[in-house]
């Protein structure tokens, strides 16, 4: 794996930081656990992993592909990474995303953009576009990402990989660098469904460090893969099949509509009208929590600090105009907007009621419905540079994935076709904790086709 990185790499661009000295020797431990001398194995032990660059690694930098992190050695793990650790797992390094988890495309990295290995000219979503591309390309069994808006989701459909947002709290956030804390959600991306049930079996956990985290029973998510859809419910809200959708990802989503009736699914059109101010909502939201949030980095206590200055004050404002790209600086002047004295309550007070609002709605939809499904993405992979002088056409990239961060339930893509030679993405959401139904929904359509087989020549 290593080798096939080292080759790879300069065409992709997917790690921000390799650890290959530290790999080998989890590698010997998980070698020694797997021949019975030790702990008992789990599904990951001994598979190579790689975790986004804004995970805490205990000894390992970790830059959220920020300027402003150059040189930040976290003295812990985070939880996820502690999980996995204890399970075994063999974690390559540390991967490329849209700086602080801000983007679509991963062009926002301070680290230069990743490449989609299905053709190194488009880009591979985002923001956790590095774990998308090496899991497509072969680099890794299992990318773990975190997901505000889609940035899990996004980036699988565009890279042909599985990829899923669990319900908000089932993964601690203990360690993950915030961007949006009422949104962020860590997920695994794997190349199967299966794989994908592993993963999130290892990293869920109630953990008293992170206050949102859900004391639910943590089951064995994959335990029922294998049950079929036959008599399920799944409802298709029309306000999803949206203008912008691209011809060939309408086509992909209408033949996976097919098989899973011809798997013996109840499909029924339904609707989901304040969809359509979900965009809205997330984009007042998310930029206000990450104004809060990204208020801690000064250059006082770690990362990148600009000495030529002729004050405190001075010093703080040039480490955060050189310290931070352009996505981050909108987003943090767009959130201290909506925070701010006089507009309090007609944008961020409006988008937290209307939140509510869109939280019910899926929880009226999820009595008649098991499951609902739609594209993942409106479109498939674009051309790098494309959309970088348009943030509004970039946004509404998240539009299909977005409402599940709102309504915090979990969410999956799995690979559904091809579009002009580019993958496409058919995304299932579920209830609350309704991880099982949703994976199995995700396994049977992925065993009636075969486009989860589809690799990337490289």
């Amino acid at each position: 794996m290593i080798d096939r990185i080292e080759s790879l790499e300069p065409d992709l661009n997917s790690f921000i930081t390799l650890t290959p000295e530290r790999a080998l020797k989890q590698a010997e431990l998980a070698d020694q656990r797997l021949r019975g001398s030790g702990q008992e194995p789990t599904a990951l032990t001994g598979v190579p992993v790689m975790v986004k660059d804004n995970f805490s690694t205990q000894g390992v930098e970790t830059t959220a592909a920020s300027k402003i992190l150059k040189g930040y050695i976290p003295p812990y793990d985070g939880t996820a990474v502690q999980l996995l650790k204890e399970s075994g797992a063999v974690i390559l390094g540390k991967g490329n995303l849209d700086e602080f988890a801000m983007g679509s495309s991963n062009e926002n990295s301070a680290f230069g953009p990743v490449h989609n290995p299905w053709n190194t000219d488009r880009v591979p979503g985002g923001s956790s576009g590095g774990p998308g591309a090496a899991v497509a390309a072969g680099e890794c069994f299992v990318g773990f990402g975190s997901d505000t808006g889609g940035s899990i989701r996004q980036p699988a459909a565009l890279c042909g990989v599985v990829g899923m947002k669990p319900t908000y709290g089932l993964v601690s956030r203990y360690g993950l660098l915030a961007f949006g804390s009422s949104l962020d959600q860590i997920g695994p991306m794997t190349r199967s469904v299966a794989d994908c049930a592993d993963a999130l079996n290892v990293i869920s956990n109630h953990d008293h460090r992170d206050s949102t985290s859900v004391p639910a029973p943590f089951a064995d998510f994959g335990h029922d893969l294998e049950a079929g859809v036959s008599g399920m419910n799944i409802g298709v809200p029309s306000e999803y099949l949206v203008d912008g959708i691209e011809p060939g990802v309408r086509s992909a989503f209408e033949a996976s509509l097919k098989t899973l009736e011809d798997l013996g699914a109840n499909i029924s059109e339904t609707s989901l009208p304040l969809t359509d101010h979900a965009l809205a909502v997330y984009y007042i939201i998310a930029p206000s929590e990450c104004s809060a949030n990204l208020a801690r980095y000064d250059g006082v206590k770690y990362g990148f600090s600009e000495q030529d200055a002729d004050s405190m004050w001075d010093a703080y404002e040039k480490t955060r105009q050189r310290g931070f790209g352009p996505e981050v600086k909108r987003r943090i002047m767009l959130g201290t907007y909506a925070l701010s004295s006089g507009y309090y309550d007609a944008y961020y007070l409006k988008a937290q009621q209307v939140r509510t609002i869109i939280r019910q709605e899926f929880e009226s939809e999820f009595e008649k419905f098991d499951a609902l499904v739609m594209a993942t993405s409106p479109t498939t992979a674009f051309k790098l540079g494309e959309k970088m002088d348009d943030p509004v056409q970039m946004y509404l990239n998240d539009v299909l994935t977005l409402p599940a961060n709102i309504a915090g339930i979990p969410g999956i893509s799995v690979p559904s076709g091809l579009s002009n030679g580019l993958p496409t993405g058919l995304q299932i959401m579920a209830k609350p904790l309704g991880e099982e139904a949703m994976f199995r929904i995700a396994y049977a359509y992925e065993q009636a086709t075969d486009w989860h087989n589809m690799t990337p020549e490289l």
